[in-house]
């Protein structure tokens, strides 16, 4: 009785051995198992640093053009300026503007053989406005590889006074173009303008045009 009773306790010992053993066992294969999971989904990634190039955030633009004026009757001449302008919103904005240019003879004046209708002070032409513009289309241009520049179109419209022929004329003004943003402060614009008025130069009341095209250089402050 005593012989069976050591066999069944040495028999339950063995067995009790060997499952703890089992489990050790078992415990380390987990722990390889998660080491090597951890070592697939967590590679060493190295961060790159990236920099932004932020537009200005002051309000005020100033700028000067230079361009040609095509003033209706007169020829096309040469124009120079100045502008003004206040941004209101990333949108919205207005401009003040002043221009002068010189006149041309008309082509009556160039064939009559001496018949002058201005004289030399009255053929100098100026004008100011005020104009409201909308900035849309915002984007960039790729020079290339590491040469980018911000842009955006823009619309405005306007009112303001031309002094021509020793008279001033109320005038109404349209333009469109293009502006590119070389850094946070200085811009490039390439632009169209549309001065329209009425006159009495010839005797009879006629509205004219005068188209404008010009390159400009702003500074953000």
């Amino acid at each position: 009785m005593e012989t069976w009773f050591q066999r069944l306790f040495l028999i339950a010992l063995f067995a009790g051995i060997a499952s703890v053993s089992n489990v050790a066992f078992a415990q380390e294969d987990d722990e390889q198992d998660d080491d090597e999971l951890g070592q697939i989904i967590t590679p060493d990634i190295k961060r790159r640093t990236i920099k932004e190039d932020d537009l200005d955030s002051e309000n005020f633009e100033m700028g000067a053009f230079f361009g040609l004026l095509s003033v209706e009757d007169f020829g096309t001449n040469d124009v120079q300026g100045i502008t003004f302008a206040y941004h209101i919103t990333e949108d919205f904005f207005v401009e003040a503007a002043y221009g002068v240019s010189k006149t041309e003879k008309t082509s009556y004046e160039l064939l009559s053989g001496g018949v002058e209708l201005l004289t030399g002070d009255q053929r100098d032409i100026s004008y100011y406005n005020l104009s409201l513009g909308y900035n849309f289309l915002h984007g960039q241009v790729y020079i290339s590889d590491k040469w980018s520049f911000n842009n955006h179109f823009y619309i405005m419209l306007g009112g303001g006074n031309t002094d021509f022929a020793g008279k001033d004329y109320f005038t109404t003004s349209i333009g469109a173009g293009l502006r590119f943003y070389g850094t946070d402060w200085l811009a490039l614009d390439l632009s169209m303008r549309g001065h329209s008025f009425e006159h009495e130069l010839f005797g009879e009341s006629k509205r004219v045009t005068n188209l404008e095209s010009r390159l400009g250089l702003s500074l953000f402050f």
